[in-house]
Order: structure tokens, then C-alpha cells, then sequence
């Protein structure tokens, strides 16, 4: 009997043990949410709130997302033909502004603030533009007389409820690279961000009315899908182009539909059976992006439950992870749908925590977003805290595009040490080119590289030169290792400081 009771007490204890055994925390890893701005999906609430109401709601999202370590947060800035800021090629967005064309008041320039918001936080901004969709719906007494649908009306495609950019016309593609270049120019943004929308979802018998286009730019014996789909690859190419011409640091990433295509019509394709797919339905070819160098990151829209017959989320991560090249490679989770559809997979607590744990033992991913940013913030918070318990305990650096350049030797030189309003003023030399400095706790012997576990704080270079570190963050920690973040993602080479 004792042998029974001790034995099954060591059953427990193993088990007890396994359960609250931490997760290994990556040091780089990238965590993202998208903030949807069409139709106020998550920010803002209302067009016509006040620039304080609408400031004080965005500040929410990003505290949030600061909280549960994330390091980007992806934000839309062009809905529907229209603009999230002042541009030469796009009307105010209603859903910024309450009415279409209309400035904010004193011309605030809310992109601008959020991105410093970001930054100062430690977190990346994405702009988040849909390039071809015009009308969120066939209302078009409301649009601006400044919109593409009033000035060009040669360029628009109606197709179902909406209508659309028709993507075959050169002078589409040139406006799309303006008003990409525009942004780049304008904003310090870390990277341009595409969603699936490219030629839109199928609708049932419904044409897209584009033949007159095919016929005049089409090669001889082009296909009219292989046309469709050249036309996206020219669009993705130019604004690569265009990006790395104007900020060689800013990335590219594109999120398409989650499915390539089915092995039923390919031998190559997922083991699903998905209704539409991005390359025979949306016309979008990652794996051509991928294969030409055009984009610094992918992120699938794998919305599916783990287990789903007809689209399995972990069939299709482990297809994309092995046809993935020259890029980085998230997982975009359909966080949207816990407890909250028809899926009864999603009810279970474990279903999104058990997505993040593939994406962590898939050595070719290399994190996950979440659609959409209000998902997890009012409800499930059960699932938040298992997520932040297990997945998120830690920060985390973002993952460096394989399209960068390598790091030059660091010329950052330690220049002083000062005490302001208990913090630590540390001030250096040739900073300028760095966006975040990294500070570590650390021994009397240097390492040439420490683990995220040793980290105390991240922080932004003030005005290119002094590095702030307020005395609570050191937990009372006297030797430190700081370390630089360069546009890039690169991390300088740790430099040893003895504070006073």
C-alpha cells in the first residue's frame, strides 16, 4: 500500500511538474496583430470621435500588445482607395475622419503619432495597405471627388458589391508604386504591408469584366489566368523596387490566402480542399515573391483549427514551411475566432496555444500574427493568460529579413554616464544609424551573446545619442551589457558598462 501511494505520488508530482514547466522563450521571434481600420473593425471606434478618443483607443491596442511582449503591430492605412494620412494620391478616409476627403482637425497627423507611439514602445509599425480594393460597397455618392472613382473612372472594375482597381492597366500599377513610394518617403515606417486582396474572391456567377484589358496587354497566347496573375507578380516587383530604392531598411510582407492550392489540381498543393485558392482564384503566386527575392516576409492566413478535414492548420503550416525560400515566414492565426464559431474546435481553451506551439517547433517559422487586434482584448481572457504564461513570458527581437545587408562593425563609441531624475543617462558616439538600444544584466566578463532571459530593457536612442535607463528597470543590477538595434534588425557586438 505504501509502495501504491508513494509511487502514485511521484505520477502526480511528474505530472504537476510537466504542466508548469515553461515553454523555451525565443530571443528573436516575430509577434504581430493586425489593427483593422475598415468599417472601425478595431480602431478607430467611430470616425467621429474625438483625436483624444481616438487617440486614448489606439494607445489601448498598443499597450495591450505591449503587455503580452509583442514586438509589431500592423496597421491599415489604405481601406478602400482612400488614405489614413495627407496624400497626393488618396482622399481622407471616412473611417478616420467620419466623412471622406475631410482633413482631421488642425491637420493632425495621426500615422505619424502612432508610429512614434510604436516605436516608443519597442515595437515595429506595418502599414497596411489593400492596393486594389476601391468601394467597400457601391455607395459612391459618398466618395470624395479627389477619389480614383470620380478622377478615373477608366480604372474601376465593379465586381459584386464593391468595385476594384482593374489591375491590367499600366496606369494602375503606376499609381499603386506612387502612392507605396509616397508613404515610404513620408513616414518612418518599418515595412509595407499587402493583405489576400488582389483580384478579388470568386462570387458565383459573376464575370470580372477585364477582357477589353487582357486583349490590348496580354502576350501572344497568354492565358487570361497566367495574364491575371503577371499582373500581380509586376505589381509586387515594382514596389519591392520601389521600397528598397527609396529605404532600403523597410520591409515588404504579404499575408495571402492560406491555401496555394489543393493537391486535387496540383500534386505540389496542400492536402486540403479549400473553396478558392490564392493562386487559381485571388491570381496571387507567393512562391514566385519567394522565388525572385521580392518580399522580406510571408505570413499565410492560416485561420483554420488544428484539425479541420478540409483545411488543417497543421497541414498547411507544414506545407508552406516546406515551400518557403528566401523570405521569413510567419503563421497568421485567426485568433477572431475563438469561441466564436461554428468550428466547435475553437471552444476549447488549448486550440490557439496549440497553433503557437507548432509554429514554435517549426524550425522554418519564425512567428505569428493575430487577426484582429480586438480579438483577445475584451473577451477570453483565459486564453490571454495562457498565452502570456506559456508563449510570451519573455520579448522578443524581430527577426532580421534575409534581404538585408550584413552588419558593418559597429563604430559606437561609450562617451559618458550621467544621473537625471533617477534614471541613468548614458550617452555615446556615431549612435545616429540605431533605432533601439538593448540593455542586459551581466557579469564581470563580457559574452558575445546573451539570452533573452538576461534582458532588462529595450529602449529608443533619444535624439540619436543618450540612451535613457530609468533606475527601477536595473533591479538594482550595477554591471551591464548594452547592445545596438540597427534599422536592419542587426544587433551591435555587447559593450560592458560599470554604472556609478
Amino acid at each position: 500500500m505504501i509502495k501504491k501511494i508513494s509511487f502514485l505520488l511521484f505520477v502526480l508530482l511528474v505530472s504537476s511538474c510537466s504542466i508548469i514547466q515553461p515553454i523555451p522563450q525565443p530571443k528573436t521571434e516575430f509577434r504581430g496583430a493586425w489593427v483593422a481600420t475598415v468599417v472601425n473593425i478595431d480602431w478607430p471606434k467611430n470616425g467621429a470621435d474625438s483625436i483624444e478618443k481616438k487617440k486614448k483607443d489606439f494607445l489601448e491596442i498598443l499597450e495591450f500588445y505591449d503587455a503580452m511582449n509583442f514586438n509589431a503591430i500592423i496597421v491599415q492605412v489604405r481601406a478602400a482607395g482612400d488614405a489614413f494620412y495627407a496624400s497626393e494620391y488618396a482622399p481622407w478616409s471616412r473611417f478616420l475622419t467620419s466623412k471622406e476627403g475631410t482633413p482631421p482637425p488642425n491637420d493632425f497627423d495621426y500615422l505619424a503619432w502612432m508610429i512614434n507611439e510604436s516605436h516608443e514602445r519597442g515595437i515595429e509599425f506595418h502599414a497596411w495597405l489593400n492596393p486594389y480594393r476601391a468601394t467597400f460597397d457601391l455607395k459612391t455618392e459618398i466618395l470624395s471627388p479627389t477619389h480614383d472613382f470620380n478622377l478615373h473612372p477608366e480604372w474601376m472594375v465593379k465586381y459584386g458589391k464593391k468595385y476594384y482597381y482593374n489591375p491590367g492597366l499600366p496606369e494602375v500599377q503606376k499609381r499603386m508604386v506612387d502612392v507605396m513610394t509616397e508613404l515610404v518617403s513620408n513616414y518612418d515606417i518599418d515595412a509595407v504591408h499587402f493583405d489576400d486582396y488582389f483580384y478579388p474572391y470568386k462570387i458565383k456567377d459573376e464575370t470580372l469584366k477585364d477582357s477589353t484589358t487582357y486583349t490590348a496587354y496580354a502576350l501572344p497566347h497568354q492565358s487570361l489566368d497566367d495574364w491575371r496573375r503577371s499582373n500581380i507578380d509586376s505589381l509586387v516587383m515594382k514596389v519591392h523596387k520601389s521600397i528598397k530604392q527609396t529605404k532600403p531598411w523597410v520591409q515588404f510582407g504579404i499575408s495571402p490566402f492560406g491555401v496555394w492550392k489543393n493537391n486535387s489540381t496540383d500534386p505540389r498543393g496542400s492536402d486540403t480542399k479549400a473553396g478558392q485558392t490564392t493562386y487559381e482564384d485571388l491570381y496571387a503566386d507567393p512562391l514566385t515573391w519567394m522565388e525572385q527575392g521580392w518580399i522580406d516576409y510571408l505570413v499565410p492566413q492560416v485561420y483554420w483549427s488544428m484539425d479541420l478535414p478540409v483545411a488543417s492548420h497543421s497541414k498547411i503550416v507544414d506545407w508552406w514551411s516546406k515551400n518557403s525560400k528566401n523570405t521569413n515566414l510567419y503563421i497568421g492565426n485567426g485568433a477572431y475566432k475563438v469561441r466564436n464559431n461554428s468550428d466547435k474546435a475553437w471552444d476549447n481553451i488549448k486550440e490557439l496555444p496549440n497553433q503557437l506551439k507548432l509554429a514554435r517547433k517549426t524550425s522554418a517559422v519564425q512567428g505569428n500574427v493575430f487577426f484582429s487586434a480586438k480579438s483577445l482584448m475584451n473577451d477570453n481572457h483565459d486564453v490571454v493568460n495562457l498565452l502570456k504564461k506559456k508563449f510570451y513570458q519573455s520579448p522578443a527581437l524581430s527577426p532580421i529579413s534575409p534581404l538585408a545587408p550584413k552588419m558593418e562593425d559597429s563604430p559606437i563609441q561609450f562617451e559618458s554616464m550621467g544621473i537625471k531624475n533617477e534614471s541613468y543617462e548614458l550617452n555615446f558616439v556615431n549612435s545616429e544609424d540605431y533605432r533601439y538600444a538593448i540593455v542586459y544584466r551581466t557579469g564581470k566578463k563580457k559574452k558575445d551573446f546573451y539570452p533573452i532571459k538576461k534582458l532588462l530593457i529595450k529602449t529608443t536612442i533619444e535624439q540619436g545619442k543618450s540612451v535613457i535607463i530609468p533606475k527601477e528597470n536595473l533591479k538594482g543590477k550595477k554591471r551591464i551589457a548594452v547592445t545596438f538595434i540597427d534599422k536592419y534588425g542587426h544587433e551591435s557586438i555587447p559593450m560592458l558598462l560599470h554604472l556609478n
